[in-house]
């Protein structure tokens, strides 16, 4: 059994089911981000970290075709952290709210015996992009190269280290592109579970499987913390996708197609 799924099925809501609730016009997202669970201090510094958990949570906004307006901060941190390592961590989120010209508004702080993050995401969007929409002449398509967090977290649980440019450390969001193409789209989502694990929550929101046109080796498929857009569209706009990929120079592979079969997920459940 997944638990987090069936804990998630306890809340009875129409709200729930995308990568942020989208309530008139307006999206709300919340994710966690936990020492010892998604990072160790000793992979990164201090403004990685909080440039990572921002990121990690704008990333719903973003795959809801949303704006990021505001953001609510929870901070649990150590006793000793010193005002020199507060400085950084705040450094880290200050850059990214400049950066996507958004406001942090308040939140909370507490002490604890480690450093765990909250934030909660409040944007805007005129046409939010859900993952429901898929049809009959639906392809799917992922942006990016997948595998290589993975890849990465494993160099790190193997004592070794990594560059301040890996995509563990320092997510690429697809802003860009989802912006330019969610007018085309039918559904999307971005890839956090992994793209195998995410196609799953396509299949049962849209009760349908997937004719696969590239095989996906699971070293890929399963990767989680991607943070890629996985799309879906019809196969008439294909053309238009793919230029508004090269026009915001977005790697795009188109890998399925909707089909009325049973998909089975491959990978085990990243969270219980």
């Amino acid at each position: 059994m997944n638990k987090e799924n069936y804990f998630i099925s306890l809340f009875k809501t129409p709200y729930i089911g995308d990568d942020a609730a989208f309530i008139e016009g307006m999206t709300y997202s919340k994710d966690a981000f936990f020492e010892n669970v998604h990072f160790k201090t000793a992979w990164m510094s201090y403004e990685q970290v909080a440039r990572k958990a921002m990121l990690v949570n704008l990333s719903d906004a973003i795959a809801m075709n949303a704006k990021p307006l505001y953001a609510l901060l929870s901070v649990a941190m150590p006793k000793g952290m010193s005002k020199h390592d507060m400085q950084a961590l705040a450094k880290g989120f200050l850059k990214v709210a400049e950066e996507y010209d958004m406001q942090i508004i308040g939140g909370d702080t507490i002490s604890n015996t480690k450093l765990d993050i909250t934030i909660t995401i409040i944007a805007q969007t005129k046409k939010p992009l859900l993952r429901r929409g898929l049809r009959a002449n639906s392809l799917l398509a992922y942006t990016g190269n997948l595998g290589k967090s993975q890849q990465d977290l494993q160099k790190l649980f193997n004592g070794g280290r990594l560059h301040r440019q890996s995509k563990f450390i320092n997510i690429e969001l697809r802003d860009k592109f989802v912006f330019k193409t969610a007018r085309i789209l039918q559904s999307g989502m971005d890839i956090s579970d992994g793209l195998l694990s995410d196609l799953d929550k396509m299949a049962v929101i849209n009760k349908c499987g997937f004719d696969f046109t590239h095989q996906i080796p699971k070293k890929k498929g399963c990767s989680g913390e991607e943070y890629e857009m996985l799309v879906g569209f019809d196969k008439r706009h294909k053309k238009a996708v793919l230029r508004r990929a090269e026009q915001t120079r977005t790697k795009i592979t188109i890998f399925a197609k909707f089909a009325r079969n049973r998909y089975k997920n491959r990978c085990h459940a990243h969270h219980f």
